[in-house]
């Protein structure tokens, strides 16, 4: 065998379909395209669509709930509490309420409430009230000889 001899096997190499090139080649004038619409045009793929097959994404079950009422709360931090006492903007010997938070600048905003989080240390002596808190914030502030009040009757008076 010569190298001049090689060929594809029989059947192995199609040849390119030309479209556009005359009547003779069974693709002329509008090139298999049909006439006129959108998929006539270049630059066209319909996204989503699969030539009238139920497509993928409605195929597929949905999934998943967004509940319409859910509560969104503002979260802080014990040690965000403890290091707005150090710098004075709260006052640790009266009750610290979510009013006083808001006003020091320690939250932005109320939205459902303020749920306070356990991370951060307690040093001083802490009366919070609050609407939600966490199991480990309620003991470390326990720890640190204050108390930590959940305010539950504050959905009812909204």
């Amino acid at each position: 065998m010569k190298l001049n001899e090689l060929r594809d096997n029989e059947g192995a190499a199609r040849k390119k379909k030309r479209v556009a090139r005359g009547p003779g080649s069974g693709k002329g004038k509008t090139a298999g395209r049909g006439i006129k619409g959108q998929k006539s045009r270049s630059g066209v793929a319909i996204n989503g669509y699969e030539g009238g097959q139920m497509p993928l994404y409605q195929r597929l079950p949905k999934r998943g709930f967004n509940k319409p009422n859910k509560k969104h709360y503002a979260v802080i931090n014990l040690g965000i509490i403890q290091k707005f006492v150090d710098a004075g903007k709260l006052d640790a010997s009266a009750t610290i309420t979510e009013d006083a938070l808001v006003a020091s600048g320690a939250v932005r905003r109320k939205l459902d409430g303020i749920r306070v989080l356990a991370k951060g240390d307690v040093s001083s002596k802490l009366e919070l009230s609050v609407t939600g808190a966490s199991q480990a914030a309620v003991d470390a502030v326990a720890k640190a000889g204050g108390s930590l009040t959940v305010a539950a009757a504050v959905e009812a008076a909204e």
